[in-house]
């Protein structure tokens, strides 16, 4: 079956293969779906109409707010500005705690277009110093992604994504062409956690951290730590010595405690599981570790790797009280990671 109405939000996909007969591969994501004439892939964004692959939500707005960069997280990366967030619809992961489940499980099923100007325009209006692309998997929103990023530059706003990491290496590096400057990337487990919920592969998630990083994005990692899932003391620790290995000792890490959402009921996670992952990942040699989704918990705020002191202060979503000078310690003048 065929679905769409010919509108602006069908427009053919940039990466793609034909492969004879009418099939194509979709290059965008490592499901790399094949398709037959009419199908659609695994994300229900994309399909096959008569040998070409088309996109389903070029420019397709579910979800339209002015963030605070400290909502993605993204804790070193420009603090206490805002960013123009979107999402559109569905998603190529699993996860059955997802907590955007309302637009994430769902195929394409109306919402606003906005043209890649447009959205420039509206950041600017609300005085945004940057956007974001979020809320589902912004990946999915690539072809649109690149338009707006370029735009974007152009006006002086950064660009950023909040995504599960599953983008194959040609789309992160499009992405990063056109302007992408920083990301949030969620390793929602270990091997097995991420096989059995989200049906992914997590090395391809690594891949994608360690090559976005050598292409100059900022990247800060979030792990929802799930009870029954990957709250494991060894699972956590093994994440934060990936961390600290492969990405760097300045990379941040987020430990979110998580909620019951969509399908999963189990209880939300003990903060003294996130405390202990706090402890573990610190003497693994991560200097910048936050606790989240617990308002008002010391690991939200940011401290200097050298004396400890407080640099930045946070409450929820907010920052409350930036102390650096041109990104060092007040105190005792030691650089902090990021982007000021």
């Amino acid at each position: 079956m065929l679905v769409g109405d010919g509108s602006l939000s069908v427009r053919p996909a940039l990466l793609q293969e034909p492969l004879g007969d009418g099939r194509v591969r979709c290059r965008t994501c490592e499901r790399r779906c094949l398709l037959r004439p009419g199908e659609m892939g695994w994300c229900r964004t994309r399909q096959n109409r008569d040998g070409t692959l088309v996109t389903l939500i070029y420019g397709i707005v579910s979800s339209l707010s002015a963030n605070p960069i400290e909502k993605k997280p993204l804790y070193h990366f420009y603090p206490g500005t805002v960013a123009l967030t979107s999402g559109a619809w569905s998603c190529n992961f699993a996860c059955p705690w997802c907590q955007n489940w309302e637009i994430s499980k769902r195929p394409p099923d109306g919402g606003e277009f906005y043209s890649p100007q447009a959205f420039v325009v509206e950041a600017v209006r609300y005085g945004c110093q940057g956007t974001s692309i979020s809320f589902n998997e912004p990946t999915l929103s690539l072809e649109w992604a690149l338009d707006v990023f370029r735009l974007a530059r152009q006006a002086g706003l950064y660009n950023t994504f909040v995504t599960n990491g599953y983008m194959t290496d040609e789309a992160l590096t499009l992405l990063v062409e056109a302007g992408l400057d920083g990301m949030n990337v969620d390793v929602k487990g270990d091997a097995r956690a991420v096989r059995e919920y989200c049906r992914a592969d997590v090395e391809v998630v690594w891949r994608n951290l360690r090559r976005a990083q050598e292409l100059g994005v900022w990247v800060e990692v979030t792990t929802l730590v799930i009870p029954g899932v990957n709250d494991e003391r060894a699972v956590l620790a093994g994440i934060a010595a990936r961390i600290a290995g492969e990405l760097g000792p300045d990379t941040p890490w987020h430990l979110t405690r998580y909620y019951p959402a969509y399908r999963f009921t189990a209880p939300p996670t003990p903060v003294e599981v996130l405390e202990q992952a706090h402890r573990d990942a610190r003497a693994a040699g991560l200097r910048y570790v936050y606790i989240g989704n617990v308002p008002g918990h010391p690991a939200e705020s940011t401290y200097c790797p050298s004396c400890g002191e407080r640099v930045i202060r946070r409450w929820g979503l907010w920052q409350v009280e930036n102390r650096l000078r041109e990104g060092r310690c007040p105190a005792c003048g030691t650089p902090v990671a990021g982007r000021w």
